[in-house]
């Protein structure tokens, strides 16, 4: 399930970390699939963390922030993936 925001990533942006299990499986998915996407590391970006709470209102990562302004948060790889071809991405 996708929700929105009202700005628009030029790309497949993911807000994590690399100590995330779910971030690491979201990252292989979104290359395995061939997506341009964007990583940012909350853990290196001092301002990442707050701008992924800000698409969110959540503090868990991965925050997934799609192209048309929707978001996930801890996508399954089922969701991830039927989001992505919804976009044409996949």
């Amino acid at each position: 399930m996708s929700e929105s925001t009202t700005a628009n990533p030029a790309k497949v942006t993911m807000y994590g970390a690399d100590w995330c299990r779910d971030c690491r499986r979201s990252e292989a998915l979104l290359n395995s699939l061939d997506v341009e996407w964007e990583k940012v590391d909350v853990e290196k970006d001092p301002t990442a963390a707050d701008r992924a709470h800000a698409i969110s209102g959540r503090l868990n990562i991965p925050v997934v922030h799609f192209t048309d302004g929707t978001f996930q948060v801890e996508p399954s790889d089922n969701d991830l993936k039927t989001k992505l071809a919804e976009l044409g991405a996949i």
